[in-house]
């Protein structure tokens, strides 16, 4: 058994952290629907394994996300658990999510909350960490037919209400959050 030093100790943590950053800047720019953002986080090369919204170059997926997203009156990713292993420039991660959909469907619309995980490949080229294979895995799923979600709920009045894009609250108060920005 080998003992690492302080120093190599230090640069897993270090890699860690970026890959940890990488993983919520995904879940920022899924629910904003920042698709440059989203871009910015694959190599690529990289694959994507969503199911049967898209299978294959992440590029492509993330071409097709303004047709998925386009009935989503809400995303709301949530990473829980997250599970790394190092080896040199590469990484695998099983990271733990709930992700809530509110779907518009010309009515008061439904909702889906899933819970689920993704399997991540991670590499560092260039000296930076980006996903080169993700695939979910959903392990559960809780619909409600009508929607469930109030935002006219008395405990929201005078609340921020976050929505998708640019035009979400974040924007407007953050000075270093960019759209389209990791």
């Amino acid at each position: 058994m080998t003992t690492k030093t302080r120093e190599q100790q230090l640069d897993e943590l270090l890699d860690k952290q970026a890959i940890h950053e990488l993983i919520m800047a995904y879940a920022n720019a899924a629910d904003r629907h920042d698709h440059a953002k989203m871009r910015a986080l694959y190599h690529e090369d990289a694959i994507d394994d969503h199911g049967h919204f898209a299978k294959g170059p992440a590029m492509e997926f993330i071409d097709k996300l303004p047709a998925i997203q386009a009935n989503m009156d809400i995303l709301h990713h949530n990473v829980t658990t997250v599970n790394l292993r190092l080896d040199g420039d590469r990484a695998e991660g099983e990271v733990y999510i709930l992700a809530f959909h509110k779907v518009k469907d010309g009515g008061a619309g439904y909702d889906v909350l899933i819970g689920g995980r993704y399997f991540d490949k991670y590499e560092k080229r260039a000296g930076v960490w980006k996903f080169s294979h993700r695939a979910i895995v959903a392990d559960w799923a809780y619909p409600a037919h009508p929607s469930a979600v109030k935002l006219d709920h008395p405990f929201l009045a005078g609340a921020y209400i976050g929505r998708p894009g640019p035009d979400d609250p974040s924007y407007g108060f953050f000075s270093l959050f960019k759209f389209g920005a990791r």
